[in-house]
């Protein structure tokens, strides 16, 4: 853990601690890092444990919105969910 302006940055979070965030919370907290990377003064040190962070959390951003992405394309109109099988197959008629 190194200590940011006062603030500590864990930079070996967890697989787990980071999938417990909900895709707002992780944005958020990316958000934050991003104004502090582009604002402040920082050493070197800090900017990195700062940037790996936020790597981290863009990464999980991403595994949400391609779950939710593949989600949405399984919805039919009616609202019933398309199972894999016919998403696949050429007569499903639901392929992405």
């Amino acid at each position: 853990m190194h200590m940011v302006r006062g603030q500590e940055v864990n930079n070996h979070m967890t697989k787990t601690e980071i999938e417990g965030l909900s895709f707002e919370e992780a944005l958020a907290e990316l958000e934050t890092i991003v104004e502090r990377l582009e604002g402040e003064s920082l050493s070197l040190d800090e900017t990195m444990a700062l940037y790996e962070r936020g790597r981290q959390l863009a990464q999980h951003c991403q595994t949400l919105l391609d779950a939710a992405s593949l989600k949405f394309q399984r919805l039919r109109p009616d609202g019933t969910v398309v199972d894999g099988e016919e998403l696949l197959s050429p007569e499903g008629g639901e392929n992405p």
